[in-house]
C-alpha cells in the first residue's frame, strides 16, 4: 500500500469506463490485484431488443394491405413479443423512468370573498341560460362565476422563477443571447414537417363537404344572423364550440362561411393539440418522448386525415391533452392549481364534441388508480378533496350546457343513445355479444382495420402507419410487463386509457358497422402516440446503455432516420394519394356544380333561377350554394314542381344527375327553346346534365 503517484491518478480518470477506480490524490492505493490491468469489458449490441423490433416490422409489414398475411404477422409479432420479454427480463431493455414524485401538503386555504360571489354569479347565470342563447348578461356572469371560482381556490406562487418574471429578467438585460442548441434545431425540424404534413394541399385534400358540412355551415350562418345558440339542435344536435370558432377563423382569414373556413379552423385545432401532447410525454417521462410524439403525431394519417376533414373530431384530443396533463402532473407533483386547471379544459371540452363525455369516467378512473396504489400513500385525502374542486370546476364550465340538458335531456342525448340503443334501429343481437364483437374490432383498428368509413379514414387498413402501429402494440407490451415489475398506477392508466377513450365507438351497439371509426376513438390518439414514443425512447436508451457511444450513436442515428423516413412516406401516400382519390370517388363534386351556377349568376346577376333536381343517393343540394358564396340557400327543386320555374321569368339553369332521365324530358317538354349538355368532370363517373334555358 501506497500513496498513488499523479500517473497513477491520470489513468483511473481515462479508464472512465470502471466503475469504482477513480482515485484521488492523498488516497493510499488498492492491492495490486484490483488496479484496472485488464482491457474494459467491450459493449455488445442488445441483440435481443434490436432482432425484436425487426420482427415486429416484419410482424406489422404483413398485416399491410392489400396483400396480408395474417398467420405470419402474428407468428413474428408472437416472437417479437417473448424476445421483448426476454430483454427486459435479462435487465437489457432499458424504460424511460417516471419522473420522482413529489409529496406535499395542501393548505387548503379558500378566498371566502370571492367562493359567494362566484356561486351567486353562476346561479343567476344558469337561469338566464335558459333560453339556449348566450347573450351579454349571461355570458358575462358565467366568466365573472368561473373567474370568482379560480380566485377563491387558486394558490398564488411566490413568481421566483415564473414566466414573467423570466421575461422581466431577459428585458432588463444589457445584451440579449440566443443560443442554438441541437435539441432547438430539432424542435425546429419536427415543427417544418408537421407544418408541412398539416397545411398542405389544405384547399384539396380533402377535395369536397358532404351533408354534415352543409349542416355546420347552416349553424355557422345563423350565429353571424343573431341566432347565439348553446346547443345547435339541427341534425340531431351539435355543441356549439366548432361554430363559434369558424366564425372567428373565417373573419380573420376571410374565407367567408366555406369549406376551407371549416378545414382551416379544425387544422388550427389540431396544432393547439401538440403542446400538450409535448408536455405530457415530458412529465410521463422526459422531453425526448415529448418530441417524439409530436413528430409521430404530426406526421401520422390518422390525426391528419380528422383534422382536414373539417369537422368537430379534433375537438375530442384537444381537450383531452391537456386534462391529461394537467391531471397526471397535479397526482406527480400534489399542486392542487393543476386540478382546477385539469377541470377547466375538462368542462371547456364538454361544448366541443360529444364523443368527449366519457371524459368524466377517465378522470375518475385515473383518481381511482391512484389512490389505490402505493404511490398515493400519505396523499389520499389530498387526492379526493382535489377530485371535488375538479369537479367543481368542470361543472361551473359546463355551466350552459347543464341548463339546456335539463331542460331538453332527449335532445342533448339523443345522438349518443340512438347508438347505443334502439332509438333508430334494433339491436343485430344481444347487447353483450355486440359489446365483445365491438371491443375486440376496435381494439385492433390500430394493427389491422379502421373501418370502413370513406370520410375519415382510407377503409379497411390499419390506423398506424407500420412503424408505428410496431411501436404501439410492443410499446403496450412493455408498459405492462413494468407495470406486473413496479406497480406504478401511472402505467395502468396509460393502457387502461385507450379502451376507455375508445367507448364511444366501441359502444355504437345499434350500428356495429360504424365501430371502429377514427372520429369517435380520436381521444385515444394522446395516449397511443405517449406509449409510441416511449418506447422508440426505449429503444434509443437500450441501444447507447448497451454499446459503446461511437458506435451506439451510430446505430441510432441510422435506425431513427430509417424508421421515420419509412413513417413518413407511408403517412404521405396514404393522406394525399389514397385518402385523397378514394374521397374524391366517393364524394360528389358539388364544387363543379357550385362553379357552372356561380358562372349563371356572374352572367345574368343572380342566382336566383338555377336549381338543382333532386336525384337518390346524389348531392346535397346545399353544397353547390356554398361554393358560390350563397350558404343560406337550398337549391333543390323538385321534379314534380318543374312546372312552376315556367311562371318565372328570366334565364333559368337546371342541374341533374345523369340518370334522371325522367326529369329530362319533363325538362324538354316544359322548356323546349332549352338546351342541355352533359357535364364533364374530372372525377369518374362524377358528370352531370346541365339544362340551360335562355
Amino acid at each position: 500500500m501506497e500513496e498513488p503517484s499523479v500517473l497513477d491518478y491520470l489513468k483511473s480518470k481515462l479508464r472512465f469506463w470502471q466503475k469504482g477506480n477513480k482515485l484521488t490524490l492523498g488516497e493510499e492505493l488498492p492491492e495490486i490485484e484490483t488496479l484496472p490491468s485488464a482491457e474494459p469489458a467491450k459493449k455488445r449490441l442488445p441483440w435481443r431488443s434490436t432482432l425484436a423490433l425487426i420482427l415486429a416490422l416484419a410482424g406489422q409489414r404483413a398485416f399491410e394491405p392489400p396483400n396480408r398475411a395474417l398467420i405470419l404477422g402474428v407468428c413474428l409479432y408472437l416472437i417479437s413479443a417473448g424476445l421483448f420479454a426476454w430483454a427486459v427480463l435479462r435487465n437489457e431493455w432499458i424504460t424511460p423512468r417516471i419522473p420522482d414524485q413529489e409529496t406535499r401538503s395542501d393548505p387548503m386555504t379558500v378566498q371566502l370573498v370571492a367562493l359567494l360571489p362566484s356561486a351567486i354569479f353562476a346561479l343567476t347565470a344558469f337561469f338566464l341560460f335558459g333560453g339556449n342563447l348566450f347573450t351579454g348578461l349571461n355570458l358575462i356572469l358565467w366568466l365573472l362565476a368561473i373567474a370568482c371560482l379560480f380566485w377563491a381556490f387558486w394558490l398564488p406562487s411566490d413568481g421566483s422563477n415564473s414566466l414573467f418574471q423570466r421575461f422581466k429578467y431577459f428585458i432588463r438585460r444589457d445584451g440579449w443571447q440566443f443560443k442554438i442548441s441541437r435539441w432547438h434545431f430539432l424542435v425546429l425540424v419536427v415543427m417544418v414537417l408537421v407544418l408541412f404534413f398539416r397545411a398542405y394541399h389544405l384547399n384539396s385534400v380533402p377535395a369536397e363537404p358532404f351533408s354534415d358540412h352543409a349542416e355546420k355551415i347552416q349553424d355557422v350562418y345563423d350565429i353571424t344572423q343573431g341566432q347565439t345558440h348553446i346547443f345547435f339542435p339541427r341534425n340531431t344536435g351539435r355543441e356549439g364550440l366548432q361554430m363559434y370558432w369558424t366564425v372567428l377563423v373565417a373573419s380573420i382569414f376571410q374565407t367567408g362561411l366555406s369549406f376551407i373556413s371549416l378545414k382551416i379552423g379544425t387544422v388550427l385545432l389540431g396544432f393547439l393539440t401538440l403542446p400538450y401532447l409535448y408536455l405530457l410525454g415530458k412529465e410521463i417521462a422526459n422531453r425526448r418522448v415529448g418530441l417524439v410524439a409530436v413528430l409521430f403525431a404530426g406526421i401520422a394519417y390518422w390525426p391528419n386525415v380528422i383534422n382536414r376533414v373539417g369537422l368537430r373530431f379534433p375537438l375530442y384530443p384537444l381537450f383531452v391533452a391537456p386534462v391529461l396533463f394537467y391531471l397526471i402532473r397535479g397526482l406527480q407533483r400534489s399542486t392542487r392549481n393543476d386540478f382546477i386547471l385539469a377541470g377547466f379544459f375538462l368542462g371547456l371540452g364538454l361544448h366541443g364534441y360529444s364523443p368527449y363525455r366519457i371524459m368524466p369516467f377517465l378522470v375518475t378512473l385515473a383518481i381511482g388508480l391512484f389512490i389505490l396504489h402505493r404511490q398515493s400513500a400519505g396523499n389520499r385525502k389530498q387526492a379526493v378533496i382535489w377530485f371535488v374542486l375538479l369537479a367543481i370546476t368542470s361543472l361551473f364550465v359546463f355551466l350552459p350546457l347543464l341548463r339546456y340538458w335539463m331542460q331538453n335531456p332527449q335532445i342533448y342525448a339523443y345522438r349518443a343513445f340512438s347508438r347505443l340503443g334502439g332509438a333508430e334501429q334494433p339491436l343485430v343481437s344481444a347487447w353483450w355479444q355486440v359489446l365483445l364483437s365491438n371491443s375486440w374490432n376496435a381494439m385492433r383498428m390500430f394493427n389491422w382495420s379502421d373501418g370502413e368509413i370513406w370520410v375519415h379514414s382510407v377503409p379497411f387498413r390499419p390506423a398506424l402507419d407500420m412503424v408505428s402501429a410496431a411501436l404501439f402494440l410492443i410499446g403496450s407490451l412493455l408498459l405492462f410487463i413494468r407495470y406486473l415489475r413496479e406497480r406504478h398506477w401511472l402505467d395502468l392508466f396509460l393502457i387502461l386509457s385507450i379502451p376507455v377513450l375508445m367507448l364511444p365507438s366501441i359502444l355504437s351497439l345499434a350500428f356495429p358497422a360504424e365501430n371502429p371509426a377514427l372520429n369517435r376513438t380520436a381521444g385515444a390518439i394522446v395516449p397511443v402516440f405517449i406509449i409510441i414514443a416511449w418506447t422508440l425512447d426505449g429503444f434509443w436508451q437500450t441501444i447507447r446503455n448497451g454499446m459503446s457511444r461511437r458506435y451506439g450513436t451510430l446505430m441510432n442515428w441510422s435506425m431513427t432516420g430509417l424508421l421515420l423516413v419509412v413513417a413518413l412516406a407511408q403517412n404521405y401516400d396514404l393522406v394525399f394519394n389514397q385518402y385523397d382519390q378514394q374521397f374524391r370517388l366517393s364524394a360528389w363534386n358539388s364544387s363543379e356544380m357550385g362553379t357552372v351556377m356561380e358562372q349563371f349568376g356572374t352572367v345574368y346577376g343572380s342566382t336566383d333561377n338555377a336549381w338543382i333536381i333532386p336525384f337518390p343517393y346524389w348531392v346535397d343540394t346545399r353544397l353547390p350554394g356554398i361554393w358560390a358564396g350563397i350558404p343560406d340557400r337550398d337549391f333543390a327543386l323538385w321534379s314534380e314542381n318543374l312546372s312552376s320555374a315556367q311562371l318565372i321569368p328570366g334565364a333559368k339553369l337546371f342541374l341533374f344527375n345523369v340518370e334522371d332521365t325522367q326529369s329530362g324530358n319533363t325538362l324538354k317538354s316544359l322548356f323546349p327553346q332549352g338546351s342541355g349538355h352533359r357535364f364533364l368532370s374530372k372525377t369518374p363517373n362524377h358528370d352531370f346534365m346541365v339544362y340551360f334555358v335562355p
